[in-house]
């Protein structure tokens, strides 16, 4: 067996392996955030469907360009309506499951009274019910 051919692998060196699994990295990490955004572009109700198709168009033509301007122009409404879609869902399975604030500031007020939490605990608490 030849020396260089071990050590060689057929082209393959520990810094090309390095690159190679930072390439894979980049493209997954870029498959994700192109996922992402046309999930939030097909449920946004404030842009038409025709700027849908421009977006959609200008992801397809131009995707790393795309992907880059559409987290810059609407990057900081992506965040607020995916919170609004997570509080949607969390009061969608509590009204599923009979959850009422009324019944869980009771449950904190006798917390507080067997002295199980703090004043401060129980405002803390009790600001998220409400």
């Amino acid at each position: 067996m030849d020396g260089d051919a071990a050590v060689h692998l057929g082209g393959m060196t520990f810094w090309t392996f390095l690159v190679d699994v930072f390439v894979i990295f980049m493209f997954v990490l870029w498959i994700w955030l192109l996922i992402s955004i046309f999930s939030d572009l097909f449920r946004r109700h404030d842009i038409s469907g025709g700027g849908k198709v421009v977006w959609v168009i200008f992801l397809i033509i131009l995707p790393y360009i795309g992907v880059l301007a559409y987290l810059l122009t609407q990057g900081g409404g992506m965040a607020e309506r995916n919170q609004a879609q997570a509080k949607q869902a969390r009061e969608e399975i509590r009204h599923a499951i009979g959850f009422s604030a009324a019944d869980e500031i009771t449950k904190l007020d006798a917390l507080k009274a067997k002295g199980s939490i703090t004043d401060a605990e129980y405002q803390k608490l009790r600001a998220k019910l409400i």
